[in-house]
């Protein structure tokens, strides 16, 4: 069976789970209708359905390679990024003024989750353009927008980030890349780069590069970072590309997957760049980018898991192996129970990861439309859940789905083990999974755990209106957003290393709570009959119960982590 974009899907999650019609209702979103919302949901599915998803096995069989200097990318990979371009895909959210469609992130997100379903290793180009087009639009001087912007929102020229080092990985602070000014206002960037994705490419006529380096002058530390816009080649006077820059892409990375998306180790030797924001600043400017990314990546998760478990399916309902179990049935492996575990656990899954990640969406459009700090701080909040839910069920959908086709799941030609090799890499990148926790639990838990307690009061309050249509499983949500409540209140009162011991289970358990709270909203919203119910059911009957041990774990705090030393994990 051939990927289908779920626009379906997206549509109710959007229109009945998360609030998109609230959105819609403020003046900033007001021309984005019913109708606008059904079109570009159903032109990006076609997208991606016609264009995209032929070249998934394409990037991986045939890599992005270097010939002497320059980026080769994979068959295909070029017209189709020509037509993501010409439809104005990779600026949808930008400002109107130049020339982005400004619509709500809520549709790019869901976009970019269909998009990552059909050819992840395409999809990372534009999505890191979004990310410096915003990084831009809240950060550079109105002469760097007006020579960048429309260029990068139209796709005619593509952008990256630059954060990681040989020695500098997670610790940013550590980096050396040098930047000394050249007296004219701009400054040359000395220094290499690693795991730059999509560093170049053979189709678009610049490359903008986002590089993190220190001045001479600044501290060290995060504090003494600057971001600088240095791009392949100069723009001239008519900002037209000109002379190329005094950067090359040193090699390609030879990776476990995403083998159509080139990932480069960029070598920069006293290249021209300007400056983004203030100095010393750059951290704060990268992080505006990095933030767009992490709610990108964390639906490049849920893709990856959607592709993996449509291929699944399909291939469940023709394989026949052994006596059907069940009266009537097919006689293929769909009828067996643990089949159906499999698939039904990877259908819910999907659902609860991909409402979390559009209820993110929609925080940060009624951010932007309203200004209101609560909305600022649940999108904030919502962020790190998203990314780590959203990748950790790509890996384990991804692995399912191996499962399920047995010993031909690992057989490279059936396609199955690509999307675990493909998908592997969104947990690690935008900051680890283990990051994003430890982000949850310190930063976004300052404010003594407000925003969490506001997502659980409204948890509560739908459990509780549920009680006299759906009392089992309302009941089971209610106690479990209790449950979590407790435990959110232990862990502000802790000390910081307690907290991160805990992180993880406590973010997994967080997401736990919230996609049970939207599967119930979906059995309401059906009518507490079909197989939006059923899916619920078996979300909060099986899975959700799982939330219990990982609060728990959570609440043991750090002591036990230590009390083997390094040589007892040796031994």
């Amino acid at each position: 069976m051939p990927f289908r974009a779920p626009v379906d899907d997206f549509q109710f999650i959007l229109n009945h789970i998360v609030g998109l019609p609230r959105v819609t209702e403020t003046g900033r979103f007001e021309d984005t209708t019913p109708d606008v919302t059904e079109a570009i949901l159903t032109e990006a599915g076609r997208l991606c359905d016609e264009v995209l998803a032929p070249l998934q096995r394409m990037g991986d069989l045939h890599p992005a390679r270097l010939e002497n200097g320059v980026v080769r990318t994979s068959p295909g990979f070029a017209e189709a990024y020509a037509r993501i371009a010409e439809g104005g895909w990779v600026g949808m959210a930008a400002d109107p003024e130049n020339g982005g469609m400004g619509l709500p992130m809520a549709l790019t997100t869901a976009v970019n989750d269909m998009m990552s379903g059909a050819c992840l290793a395409l999809q990372l180009n534009p999505l890191l353009t979004q990310g410096q087009i915003e990084a831009l639009e809240h950060h550079a001087d109105d002469a760097m927008k007006a020579r960048y912007l429309s260029r990068l929102i139209s796709g005619e020229w593509c952008g990256t980030m630059n954060l990681t080092e040989p020695q500098a990985g997670s610790d940013v602070g550590a980096l050396s890349t040098r930047a000394r000014p050249n007296g004219d206002g701009s400054y040359a960037i000395t220094g290499q780069k690693i795991y730059i994705s999509w560093g170049d490419n053979d189709f678009s006529r610049n490359v903008c590069h986002l590089v993190l380096a220190r001045l001479p002058e600044g501290p060290p530390g995060t504090r003494g970072i600057s971001l600088f816009m240095v791009p392949k080649r100069i723009p001239d006077e008519n900002g037209e590309p000109g002379v190329a820059n005094s950067l090359k892409v040193v090699s390609l990375e030879h990776k476990m997957g995403l083998h159509g998306s080139p990932t480069a180790v960029m070598q920069y030797d006293g290249a021209t760049g300007w400056l983004v924001g203030a100095p010393h600043k750059g951290m704060a400017a990268m992080f505006t980018m990095m933030n767009n990314a992490r709610l990108g990546v964390g639906v490049q998760g849920i893709g990856v898991a959607e592709a993996a478990y449509q291929q699944a399916l399909a291939y469940a309902m023709e394989r026949k192996q052994g006596r059907s179990p069940i009266e009537n049935g097919t006689g293929n492996i769909v009828d067996h129970a643990d089949i159906r575990r499999m698939l039904t656990a990877m259908k819910a899954e999907i659902f609860a990861a991909r409402a979390i990640a559009l209820a993110c969406a929609v925080a940060t459009d009624m951010s932007r439309a309203t200004g209101e700090h609560e909305w600022t701080a649940r999108a904030g909040f919502l962020t790190p859940v998203a990314k780590a839910y959203g990748t950790d069920t790509g890996v384990e959908v991804a692995g399912s789905g191996i499962q399920v086709h047995g010993g031909m799941g690992f057989i490279e030609e059936t396609g199955a083990a690509q999307f675990l090799r493909d998908v592997r890499v969104t947990a690690i990148y935008e900051g680890t999974n283990g990051i994003q926790a430890m982000d949850l639990v310190a930063r976004k838990m300052a404010d003594g755990g407000d925003a969490a307690f506001r997502i659980l009061e409204e948890v509560e309050n739908d459990a509780e209106a549920a009680r006299a249509t759906l009392p089992e499983l309302a009941e089971a949500v209610w106690g479990a957003a209790e449950n979590l409540r407790e435990t959110t209140e232990w862990l502000v009162t802790r000390q910081m290393n307690d907290r991160f011991a805990g992180a993880v289970p406590y973010l997994r358990g967080f997401a736990r709570v919230l996609g049970a709270h939207y599967h119930l909203k979906a059995a309401i919203t059906e009518g507490r009959a079909g197989p939006r119910t059923a899916l619920a059911r078996f979300f909060i009957r099986r899975l959700l119960p799982e939330h219990a041990a990982l609060l728990g774990h959570a609440r043991e705090g750090a002591g036990d982590l230590y009390a083997l030393s390094p040589e007892d994990l040796m031994a």
